[in-house]
């Protein structure tokens, strides 16, 4: 700050240099349908209080009063709602606020005053909901202060019983101490939480493109973000143990997606294309990863079975404890074409199969490839 910011700069200056002037809503709708995603969840306001729409209880410090002088969360959702159908637009919304001096006061109470609660926060999740009627509402900034604070449990009994999403909306698990990984439609737990192991209730990894930040920097050089290869390992993990993947972009101030963020998600979305049947509307298989060879995660739909193969077998011959062929049994790779599409396999010891690979430039996949098996023998 001290080096690129002159002397008595703060924080709120940073609103007026917030323009947005590039931001298409559109075009940012468009980059995430080919990037394969189903949902969208946008930061309608960050620990700061700034709201990114015009917020009755956020007087002067929103993008209508100062900065961008729209409405970007409404400009957004009707982008998403009118151009990609298929996508489910939420909202990250945080319940606390650094600067706000009502919540600094209930803090200093050890949170048996809420002021800020009853004039500021909920009021304004509230206004959110009625507003854009999200389908997902992710809530933060809840590790301080309990949820009975929060009147946390009366704002979801209105959400699930009489909002105007009541009959389509779901919610994350950040309403209060002790709530994270314990209470919601689906857990959360912790910033990139991805246990590698099945769990027992519907969870989300939330991580980034940029290794470092949830935001954009401006500092950041190439190896400071993500390579496709490991995004998609993420991908695989996560799905294999019953989870969705929320990949969190940092657009610029005047409003872009920076090309290197909008180049990974385009590559994810191309790998989708090819290999989404493997992703969507599955389930986790009775193994999530394979036993002998590493690298190899599982899912399911109905009497399929999918193995994410995250490296080409150097020999061309892939080892699979995990499956038990049966005289019905049949292996093919999705993006492999080729008349027969059936791929050889043998067994491999007591339990497991070896499959033959096709030639990899018959296969249309870049970075991971998926086997396709039916008759499959579910007693091991």
């Amino acid at each position: 700050m001290q080096k690129n910011y002159r002397p008595n700069f703060v924080y709120q200056d940073f609103a007026s240099s917030f323009t947005a002037e590039f931001f298409d809503p559109e075009e940012w709708a468009t980059i995430f349908e080919a990037s394969g995603a189903r949902y969208v969840v946008l930061t309608s306001k960050h620990h700061e209080g700034y709201t990114l729409w015009p917020s009755r209880y956020s007087w002067n410090w929103n993008s209508m009063d100062v900065g961008p002088n729209r409405d970007l969360v409404g400009d957004l959702a009707q982008a998403i709602r009118s151009t990609t159908p298929s996508i489910h637009f939420g909202l990250y919304h945080s319940l606390l606020e650094w600067f706000h001096p009502l919540y600094l006061e209930d803090k200093a109470n050890n949170f048996y005053s809420n002021k800020f609660v009853v004039s500021k926060s909920m009021p304004e999740l509230y206004e959110l909901v009625n507003t854009y009627q999200p389908e997902v509402v992710w809530s933060d900034g809840e590790w301080e202060s309990p949820d009975w604070y929060w009147n946390s449990t009366v704002f979801l009994a209105w959400l699930f019983n009489d909002s105007p999403v009541k009959d389509t909306v779901v919610a994350n698990d950040r309403w209060g101490v002790g709530v994270p990984c314990n209470h919601g439609s689906f857990y959360t737990c912790s910033d990139r939480y991805n246990p590698g192991v099945l769990q027992p209730h519907k969870w989300e990894n939330a991580m980034t493109l940029d290794w470092a930040s949830w935001g954009y920097r401006r500092n950041a050089g190439y190896y400071d973000y993500v390579p496709i290869d490991y995004l998609i390992t993420t991908l695989a993990e996560t799905i294999s143990c019953g989870g969705n993947l929320l990949i969190n972009v940092g657009p610029t101030h005047d409003g872009r997606i920076p090309a290197i963020m909008e180049e990974r998600l385009r590559q994810l979305g191309s790998w989708l294309d090819i290999n989404g049947e493997a992703v969507y509307d599955t389930t986790p298989w009775q193994h999530q990863n394979d036993t002998v060879t590493p690298g190899v995660w599982y899912t399911a739909r109905e009497d399929l079975v999918y193995a994410i193969v995250l490296a080409w077998p150097r020999t061309n011959e892939l080892t699979l404890g995990s499956v038990v062929s049966s005289p019905t049994t049949s292996v093919t790779m999705l993006g492999y074409n080729q008349d027969p599409p059936a791929l050889q396999f043998h067994s491999y010891q007591e339990s497991g199969i070896v499959v033959t690979f096709p030639p990899m430039y018959e296969v249309t996949s870049q970075w991971a490839w998926v086997l396709t098996m039916s008759g499959i023998d579910a007693t091991q």
